[in-house]
């Protein structure tokens, strides 16, 4: 985690797995398990790694672009006989670009901070804001 002055946000995230090469630089390792496209390097996935690199970074680690993505996928073929499960196994590496996330961390209060939108009938959104606006007696 780290705590964001500018905003106030304390941004945080789950990482996986984290290695460490030779000269004590990290990167940041990302599984995937059988749902996912064995691969397939979804934008979310990009942006995930992005900003586990960039909090690490903030907390003064040595953090390298080059992540990896490890797709797990279970081997139905070999069957499940004696509880022994066995999986295929692919690494990926990615090299991440975390240039984006200050930006996007101060967009994201300028709007919490910001003025709401009129209410439409056509957002499904609106419709909990005005029921909750009702039920509070406004």
């Amino acid at each position: 985690q780290y705590y964001h002055p500018a905003t106030d946000f304390l941004i945080f995230g789950a990482v996986d797995d984290i290695w460490v090469d030779s000269k004590g630089n990290l990167m940041v390792v990302d599984y995937k398990a059988s749902g996912a496209k064995e691969g397939e390097l979804y934008d979310s996935y990009k942006r995930q790694m992005e900003i586990y690199q960039w909090i690490l970074r903030k907390n003064g680690f040595k953090v390298l672009d080059r992540g990896y993505f490890v797709y797990c996928r279970v081997n139905k073929d070999n069957g499940f006989a004696k509880g022994n499960l066995s999986f295929d196994i692919k690494v990926q590496p990615y090299d991440g670009d975390d240039s984006w996330v200050e930006d996007k961390i101060l967009e994201a209060k300028k709007i919490l901070d910001g003025e709401l939108p009129d209410c439409s009938e056509l957002c499904s959104y609106c419709k909990y804001t005005k029921d909750t606006t009702v039920n509070e007696g406004k």
